[in-house]
């Protein structure tokens, strides 16, 4: 537990990456989830090439308990977590939710921000049929539990980020379940509400950090569409698909984990890339 001063306190994972200087990547979870179940199939690739670090949204799992949930406090709440450990600049990536609060913390706090990686993105909603459409999602991430018996892949990137984080759960289906119900439906029903009045699309072009997009062409929550039509918005932003649905992160992991780290690594690599051209160009004046 981190405590965020003037905040409050939100659960936090922070795994070391190859070397004490390694770049920093910072991951936001999907909605109703938390930063363990959404992302324990990438910590480990991640870990080999970055330092890791996830956070539970506050409302969720044991993220930051306050009076109203907004996308704004959520982009705070990474921005002192960022000051907190002194993590920045860092690579922000978010999957769904995670990638809405991602876009914001870039627009609140753009000093901490060295890239983005939006995965299962989008840039608005529309009324009714967004907050359907999280529902539904809230849905395949109780499918995904589920699912943990039947995918092997899920069932050993579990239990590696079991030993690695020291969870030593009993069952990878039970952990699953209880980090899911950590999280109460009138939460997830306040944090749709909050997501369907985001709106980011005026100033997308704006953006002015390194940025990939990951595309789930498969997916029936945030059309593939949407998410390729961002990212275009974006200046100089990559794409990266993966041919799967909104629940790549866990149930089709041996898709996502790949493209996800290809986005990452492109992203870090742009970030060096520009970071020397200015040293050059700063020598040479």
């Amino acid at each position: 537990m981190v405590d965020l001063p003037g905040r409050g306190t939100t659960y936090v994972t922070d795994t070391p990456g190859p070397t004490p200087d390694a770049p920093v990547v910072v991951l936001l979870h999907a909605v109703g989830c938390t930063g363990l179940l959404t992302w324990f199939p990438s910590i480990g690739p991640l870990s080999r090439r970055f330092r890791v670090v996830t956070m539970d949204l506050r409302w969720h799992g044991r993220g930051i308990q306050s009076e109203e949930f907004s996308v704004h406090d959520c982009a705070d709440d990474v921005a002192a977590l960022v000051e907190e450990l002194d993590l920045g600049p860092a690579i922000v990536a978010g999957y769904s939710m995670g990638s809405i609060v991602a876009q914001r913390v870039w627009r609140r706090h753009p000093e901490i921000v060295a890239g983005l990686v939006l995965c299962a993105t989008t840039d608005r909603f529309r009324s009714t049929v967004a907050e359907r459409s999280f529902h539904a999602a809230t849905g395949l991430a109780m499918a995904a539990t589920r699912g943990f018996s039947r995918s092997r892949t899920a069932v050993r990137a579990a239990r590696t980020a079991a030993a690695a984080l020291d969870l030593q759960p009993d069952d990878i289906h039970d952990w699953a379940f209880r980090e899911f119900r950590s999280t109460s439906p009138w939460a997830v029903g306040q944090a749709v509400a909050a997501l369907g009045r985001h709106h980011s699309r005026p100033w997308l072009g704006r953006i002015d950090v390194p940025t990939a997009v990951v595309v789930t062409t498969q997916d029936h929550v945030l059309p593939a569409r949407n998410q390729v039509a961002l990212a275009r918005r974006i200046p100089g932003a990559t794409t990266h698909e993966v041919a799967a649905g909104h629940a790549a992160c866990v149930l089709q992991s041996e898709r996502f984990v790949p493209a996800f780290l290809e986005a990452v690594t492109t992203v870090s690599a742009r970030r060096r890339g520009s970071r020397s051209s200015a040293a050059a160009s700063a020598s040479g004046r």
